[in-house]
C-alpha cells in the first residue's frame, strides 16, 4: 500500500515561492531594506544594492534600526514615514561614510496570512537631477531642474 502525502505539494510550492522571493530580493538594483513592523523596527535583511549603496553589510545591519544606520538617528522620522507609508518621501540618507544621498524612500507592507503587518520593505531611489514633476512627501521644497527650451529642441 502507498501512501501519497498530501501535503508535499503545498511544501514544495511554498519552497519555490520563499525561493523565488529571496532571488528577487537579490537581484533587485534598488537598495532594498526589510524592517521588522514592531515598535523597535530593527533591519532583518538587506539585499546587495542596499550594501553597495550605503557601506552596510547585511551582518551589520540586522538587527539595528534603520534610522540608526541611515537616518542619523533620528527614530522620529522613521515614525513618521511608517505613518504616511502611503507615499514617497524625499529625504537625505548617510552612507556608513558618513555621505549624504539625496533620496526617494518608499514603504511597502508585508502582511501574513491573518492580514497583520509584520515587516515594511523600505526601497531607496537616488535622486540625482531627474526632473520631478510633484514633490515626494516630506520633502521641504520641490526640486524642479528644466533644461532651457533652446536646449530641448537641439
Amino acid at each position: 500500500m502507498t501512501v501519497v502525502n498530501k501535503a508535499a505539494p503545498a511544501l514544495a510550492r511554498l519552497l519555490e515561492d520563499s525561493s523565488l522571493s529571496r532571488a528577487i530580493f537579490a537581484a533587485c538594483r534598488l537598495p532594498l531594506a526589510v524592517v521588522d513592523a514592531t515598535t523597535a523596527r530593527r533591519i532583518t535583511s538587506v539585499n546587495p544594492a542596499f550594501e553597495a549603496f550605503f557601506g552596510w553589510s547585511q551582518a551589520d545591519s540586522a538587527g539595528r534600526t534603520l534610522a540608526t544606520l541611515v537616518f542619523r538617528g533620528d527614530e522620529g522620522l522613521m515614525q513618521r514615514l511608517v505613518a504616511d507609508s502611503g507615499s514617497p518621501w524625499t529625504l537625505d540618507a548617510s552612507r556608513k561614510d558618513g555621505q549624504l544621498r539625496h533620496v526617494e524612500v518608499a514603504l511597502g507592507a508585508i502582511r501574513n496570512v491573518d492580514g497583520r503587518l509584520t515587516h515594511w520593505v523600505v526601497s531607496f531611489a537616488e535622486l540625482r537631477g531627474e526632473l520631478l514633476l510633484q514633490p515626494a512627501r516630506g520633502a521641504e521644497q520641490p526640486r524642479i531642474e528644466v533644461s532651457p527650451a533652446h536646449q530641448l529642441h537641439a
